[in-house]
C-alpha cells in the first residue's frame, strides 16, 4: 500500500519544496486522498485519509489536526506559501507544509492513479495466487509440491508440520534443532504472526475441528498481509489434498521413506544437515546409531504386503512413544523397513536391540526378519542400511532362526554367499556343480541333496530323518552321485555341493 511517506517523496511533492513539521506516522499507508478546508468536514472522514488543506477556514491548527488523527486520518498536507510555522510536531500525526503553491487536484490525481494500480495488482495478484492453487488441487500435486509453490511465491522458505511438530515438507528452510525450536511456538487457530520464542507467520492446516498441522513461513516477511493470503490458500490446498485421501500418518511415512531415500543415494550433505534433516522427522540426537532393517516379505501378494508394511509402521511409531525413543522408519522396497534406531551409549547397543526386538514382537504377531547393519554415527548408520537389508534378506532362508536379529557376521557361510549374488564366477561355479540336477530341473533330487549334505553324509541318520529303507535309499543316492558326477563319500566334493546348493538356494 502506498504510505505517507512515499507521497512526500513524489516529483509532484518534492517541487513544491515540503517541509516535514511532525514525521510520527510518516509509514502509514493511505486508503484515499480528502480536500477539507474546515473541520466541519471532519466527519465525513472513513479512516485512511490523506488530507490537503490550505487552513483557509480553520482557526485552531492544533485543534484542527487533533480531530482529523482521531477521525483516522493518515496525515495532513497543508499548503502554506507565507513561511509561518505551526506548533504540531508533538500530535502523533505526519503534517507536510508545503513553501510553493500547487494544484491539490493535480496532487490527488497522481495518488489516486497509484493507489488504483496498487488495488488492480493486489486483484491480480489473488487472482492469480487463486488460479495456481486451483490447478495444484486439480492436478492432485502432493504437500511437497504445494509447499514447493508456496515458498517460490513468497520467495521466502516455508515448513509443513504435523502437530507434534516433525517436518512433513520443506521448501528452502533452516532445520537445526527444528522439533525444540518450534515447540516454543504456539499454535494458532487463524493466520498470523505468532507471539512465542520465534516471530514466525502460519496458518493452521486441516478442518476447523480437526487440525492436523500448520504451515510456516519462519522468516520476516516484506509484506506480511500478502504473503498470509497465499500461506491461507496454501493450507486450503494442503487440506483439500489431505481430504482426497492422505492421512496424517501416511504423509509422515511418506516423508520418512523419501528422506531415507535419499540420504541413502549419497547425496553430499554436511553432517549438520543430515541432523538436521533426520532430527526433523523425529530421530532422538545422540552420538551413535544403528541401522536396522525388518521384513515382513512373508505376504503373497502385493497388497498384502503393502498393508503388512503400514501396519508394522504405525507398530514402530507406536514403540517410539512407549520406549520414549525417537527413531527413523520408512519404507526402503516393499517388504523391507528401514530403520535408524538411536542410541544413548554404544555399551547399550545389544541391551537396546534386544528390548527394541522383544517389544516388537510382542506389538507384531507375524513372523519378521531383522538384519542389523554396523552401530556408529548417523552417516555410519544410514551406509549401513544396505548391509542390514542383505541380512534381512538372508535369515529367512535359515534352516533355523534362534535369534532375534542377526548381524551379518551370524550368518556366516550364508551372508557370503549372499554377498556374492552377482559374481558371474560364483553363479558359472554352482552352476557347474549342480548341472546334472539343473538341467532339467529335478527338485526331489536337489532335496536329497540338501537333506544328505545337512547330515553331514551319515547314511543312518538319513534313512530315519527320510523314512526310507537302506535299499531304497542307497539306490537313490547312487542315482544321485550318477547325476552330479561326483561321489558324495569324498568331503571336497560334500563341501563344494553344500557352497553350490546354497548359493542356489539364495539366488536361482
Amino acid at each position: 500500500m502506498l504510505t505517507v511517506s512515499e507521497v512526500l517523496s513524489l516529483p509532484i511533492v518534492q517541487g513544491a519544496e515540503p517541509e516535514v513539521l511532525c514525521a510520527d506516522g510518516l509509514d502509514a499507508e493511505l486508503r484515499w486522498v480528502h480536500v477539507t478546508e474546515s473541520s466541519e468536514n471532519i466527519a465525513l472522514l472513513l479512516g485512511g485519509e490523506l488530507v490537503l488543506t490550505t487552513l483557509r477556514n480553520v482557526s485552531d491548527v492544533r485543534e484542527f489536526i487533533t480531530a482529523l488523527r482521531t477521525a483516522g486520518a493518515s496525515g495532513v498536507i497543508i499548503e502554506n506559501t507565507s513561511g509561518s510555522n505551526f506548533s504540531v510536531a508533538d500530535l502523533g500525526l505526519p503534517v507536510i507544509v508545503l513553501r510553493r503553491q500547487t494544484r491539490f487536484v493535480a496532487i490527488t490525481e497522481v495518488i489516486h492513479q497509484l493507489l488504483v494500480a496498487q488495488q488492480l495488482e493486489a486483484v491480480q495478484f489473488s487472482r492469480t495466487v487463486h488460479e495456481i492453487y486451483t490447478e495444484l488441487s486439480l492436478k492432485e500435486a502432493d504437500e511437497a509440491q504445494i509447499v514447493t509453490r508456496t515458498a517460490a511465491l513468497l520467495d521466502a522458505p516455508v515448513v509443513l508440520e504435523d502437530v507434534r511438530h516433525r517436518v512433513l515438507a520443506h521448501a528452502g528452510a533452516q532445520l537445526d534443532d527444528w522439533i525444540n525450536r518450534s515447540k516454543f511456538v504456539g499454535f494458532l487457530e487463524h493466520t498470523g504472526r505468532s507471539t512465542g520464542a520465534e516471530n514466525w507467520l502460519q496458518t493452521p492446516v486441516g478442518a476447523a475441528r480437526r487440525r492436523w498441522g500448520r504451515l510456516i513461513v519462519p522468516t520476516e516477511l516484506a509484506d506480511d498481509e500478502r504473503a498470509a493470503m497465499v500461506l491461507e490458500r496454501a493450507g486450503q490446498a494442503l487440506t483439500i489434498t489431505r481430504l482426497s485421501g492422505r492421512d496424517e500418518r501416511e504423509l509422515l511415512y511418506q516423508t520418512r521413506t523419501a528422506t531415507l531415500h535419499e540420504l541413502i543415494a549419497g547425496h553430499n550433505y554436511s553432517d549438520k544437515e543430515l541432523a538436521s534433516r533426520t532430527q526433523a522427522l523425529g530421530l532422538t540426537a545422540t552420538a551413535y546409531y544403528v541401522p536396522v532393517v525388518i521384513s515382513s516379505s512373508a505376504a503373497a501378494t502385493a497388497t498384502q504386503t503393502q498393508l503388512a508394511d503400514r501396519a508394522l509402521l504405525e507398530v514402530l511409531d507406536q514403540l517410539a512413544d512407549t520406549l520414549h525413543l525417537g527413531f527413523l522408519a520408512g519404507l526402503l522396497k516393499p517388504g523391507y523397513l528401514g530403520l535408524i534406531l538411536p542410541l544413548r551409549a554404544r555399551e547399550l547397543l545389544d541391551s537396546t536391540l534386544q528390548g527394541f526386538t522383544r517389544r516388537l514382537a510382542e506389538e507384531h504377531s507375524s513372523p519378521l526378519a531383522i538384519g542389523v547393519g554396523s552401530e556408529g554415527n548417523l552417516r555410519t548408520a544410514i551406509t549401513g542400511l544396505e548391509q542390514a537389508r542383505a541380512v534381512s534378506e538372508i535369515v529367512p532362508h535359515l534352516p533355523t532362526r534362534a535369534r532375534p536379529y542377526y548381524r551379518f557376521a551370524d550368518l556366516r557361510l550364508r551372508g557370503v554367499l549372499s554377498a556374492m549374488g552377482n559374481d558371474s564366477r560364483m553363479r558359472a561355479f554352482a552352476h557347474a556343480e549342480l548341472a546334472g540336477l539343473l538341467d532339467p530341473l529335478d527338485e526331489p533330487a536337489l532335496d536329497l541333496l540338501e537333506l544328505y549334505l545337512a547330515h553331514g553324509g551319515n547314511k543312518s541318520a538319513l534313512a530315519k530323518a527320510g523314512y526310507l529303507s537302506r535299499p531304497t535309499l542307497y539306490t537313490r543316492l547312487a542315482k544321485l552321485e550318477a547325476k552330479l558326477g561326483v561321489g558324495l563319500h569324498s568331503a571336497e566334493s560334500r563341501a563344494s555341493l553344500q557352497v553350490a546348493l546354497l548359493w542356489h538356494r539364495l539366488h536361482d
